[in-house]
């Protein structure tokens, strides 16, 4: 049985993922509109990731006998001044998300937590891949010369990235 503090961390970190994939979607949306379908393409897919993260919490959650709570998801932001900064900021979020998951780690050791320190490796694994992608992209879009339709290749980078197979 899982001690009170680290079910409401856990369902924190839940409700952080259902917003992660939120975030993502919306960022899919502006980038459609915008006509970055690549980019889009490839946000639409990271959300479903997220939300498999998410799921993946819930069903840890009640496996353990605790109940995943959802709580109310914050409106993501709608509007993006361009491809880079959407980037950046998904960078960003990569990089809370990593945080957070750490010092879910952290508790789970402090409280002799081991089977859920266990469970964790899996999300601190991929917080390494997710921000290393998300770094790899900055890079690309840094090298990119945008007044000469440099965001095009982008573009198409993030499409191919899309129908890669990925690591889960």
């Amino acid at each position: 049985m899982l001690k009170k503090e680290m079910i409401q961390q856990l369902n924190d970190q839940l409700n952080l993922e259902f917003y992660s994939a939120n975030i993502y979607l919306q960022m899919s949306a502006w980038c459609g509109d915008k006509g970055f379908e690549g980019a889009s393409a490839f946000l639409k897919t990271h959300s479903q990731e997220e939300m498999e993260h998410m799921q993946r919490l819930f069903n840890y959650l009640d496996d353990t006998g605790s109940m995943p709570i959802l709580g109310a998801i914050a409106a993501p932001p709608v509007d993006f001044a361009s491809l880079a900064d959407v980037f950046e900021q998904t960078y960003e979020h990569e990089q809370l998300i990593t945080r957070k998951i750490n010092e879910l780690a952290h508790a789970a050791v402090t409280q002799q937590d081991y089977s859920t320190f266990n469970f964790l490796q899996w999300y601190v694994a991929e917080q390494h891949e997710e921000e290393k992608l998300f770094k790899s992209i900055l890079d690309k879009l840094a090298l990119v010369n945008t007044a000469q339709g440099g965001l095009f290749f982008i573009d198409q980078d993030l499409k191919k990235m899309t129908s890669a197979p990925t690591q889960q």
